[in-house]
């Protein structure tokens, strides 16, 4: 114990309400305030002994707090995100001022991409780590040189090094690790999780690595996760799920947070058989691919709602982004999810390549066709490491300098000749207002709360939060996208942070 370095692992305060970190897929600040779990930082804290977790957004600590913290530890490792960087660079500079001698490695998908870059823009970076970090930051923390160190990208003698990749970890070592709800019950609070469409509380984790799927657009599987599938075993998941029912009693739901749950249909079937018993409530990711039996022995299994990206209601746009699902396939999914009695959270995208006004209009309708129990509507963000970057890179559509306004809340960085920034605003806009605001659906949300004093102060916050967002956005498009502070840019160009 004494031979390892006192540390701390920290999911930053980029922004005030920021979800930007180490298990966000998205890096924002959300239409309603929404949090995920940091669960990529809590294996590598469960594997270094006396190590703690901050988790700064959802637990309110803020700069100051976050400095003061960090004055007492030797290695700080942070999880950074290309929306948050250049807020992070000016919070290390200030904890160093604190703690001249303190550690710190960046990890996650920014300094995976642009390792050189991520070490080039701050002198207080140590080293960066590629790929998947859990044993790399526990191996420096334990005291092993950095030149031994796999992932490892550093400076030595006025030069960059990179050490060679580190080999992803497949069953044995997944299930090797510690469990993430362990770091949880340590370091975190449940109850200030909070994401709209799922229970509160809920607890996260994942029961897989890496997506098959060859979107062109996310961002895990293109950066630190990878394309190969890795699985936990099934009786190691079990396991976890038999502690989290343990450990949190106040929980009402688990969310399995894998990039795609139901890749494999043995393996979810096995997985809900062996969930029946243990009689608790779940959700997780999925695709369309999903027929009815796998459905119904997932809905048997306590399988309650699924959030899937149905992105696009036009073929085309599904081929350009590397889909692999069908208009036909979701709409066959929607049907035997009802017949189930699965919920369904659709996300949607606009703004992907071969969007127009008519496909905008296309997706609403897709989308009310489907009448998912709720929604997300995200503009497309081309981001660093992504086939979807490249491309909006090489034709030239990267236009527009934005990836966030001074909250972090996204703004549109892809503009097309014959769609604006603010046609894409406003599809949003109606696409949220088209689907919400119809009696059935109004009622849906509402009919949920009526009971429930927890559900109903819950929706209050969430409505009030939302409508104030849409009031914003409304007056950006009026102003043809115009504002005044559009601050967090796509790197290497110049950028502030509300956090000076």
């Amino acid at each position: 114990m004494s031979d390892v370095m006192k540390t701390v692992l920290l999911n930053p305060p980029s922004f005030e309400n920021f979800d930007g970190g180490a298990s966000s897929r998205w890096p924002a600040t959300r239409e309603i305030e929404s949090y995920w779990y940091p669960v990529w930082l809590a294996y590598p804290a469960g594997l270094i002994p006396g190590s703690r977790l901050v988790d700064a957004s959802p637990h309110k600590i803020d700069w100051k707090q976050t400095i003061e913290i960090c004055k007492s530890y030797e290695f700080l490792v942070l999880y950074t995100s290309t929306v948050g960087f250049y807020s992070d660079i000016k919070l290390i500079r200030k904890i160093k001022e604190e703690n001249p001698g303190l550690k710190i490695a960046f990890v996650g998908p920014h300094g995976h991409i642009k390792p050189e870059e991520t070490l080039n823009a701050s002198a207080d970076i140590d080293f960066v780590v590629r790929g998947e970090f859990d044993h790399s930051v526990a191996e420096f923390a334990q005291g092993k040189p950095l030149e031994q160190i796999a992932g490892a990208c550093f400076r030595k003698d006025g030069k960059i090094v990179m050490n060679t990749p580190r080999p992803q970890l497949h069953t044995a070592e997944l299930d090797a690790l510690p469990y993430a709800t362990d770091t949880y019950k340590r370091d975190l609070q449940i109850e200030r999780y909070n994401v709209p469409f799922l229970l509160h509380p809920f607890v996260s984790f994942y029961t897989t690595r890496g997506c098959p799927a060859m979107c062109t657009f996310c961002m895990w599987p293109q950066t630190i996760s990878g394309h190969a599938w890795r699985t936990r075993s099934v009786d190691n998941v079990v396991q976890e799920v038999k502690n989290t029912l343990e450990y949190f009693p106040q929980m009402k739901e688990i969310f399995f947070d894998d990039d795609t749950f139901n890749i494999r249909r043995d393996r979810a079937i096995e997985l809900s058989q062996k969930f029946k018993p243990l009689k608790f409530q779940w959700s997780c990711t999925a695709r369309c691919h999903s027929k009815y039996e796998e459905l119904k022995a997932m809905a048997d299994g306590g399988a309650r709602l699924f959030i899937v990206g149905f992105e696009s209601g036009d073929a085309q746009i599904l081929k350009n982004i590397k889909k692999g699902a069908t208009i036909e396939m979701a709409r066959e999914f929607m049907k035997n999810c009802k017949k189930v009695g699965i919920k369904v959270h659709g996300d949607f995208i606009i703004g992907l390549p071969g969007e127009t006004k008519e496909t905008i209009n296309k997706t609403i309708d897709f989308a009310k066709e489907l009448d998912c129990e709720t929604i997300q509507v995200s503009l497309a963000h081309a981001m660093p490491g992504t086939e979807l970057h490249d491309q909006m890179s090489k034709d030239g559509f990267l236009r527009v300098e934005a990836l966030a306004d001074t909250g972090g809340h996204q703004l549109p960085h892809i503009e097309y000749p014959h769609l604006s920034k603010a046609d894409m605003m406003d599809g949003v806009n109606r696409f949220y207002d088209d689907y919400y605001f119809r009696p059935k659906v109004a009622w849906r949300i509402v009919r949920e709360a009526l009971w429930d004093s927890h559900e109903r102060k819950r929706l209050y916050h969430e409505a009030t939060s939302f409508l104030k967002l849409r009031a914003e956005r409304l007056k950006w498009v009026r102003q043809g996208g115009d504002i005044d502070k559009t601050i967090v840019s796509v790197p290497g160009s110049a950028s502030a942070s509300v956090n000076d």
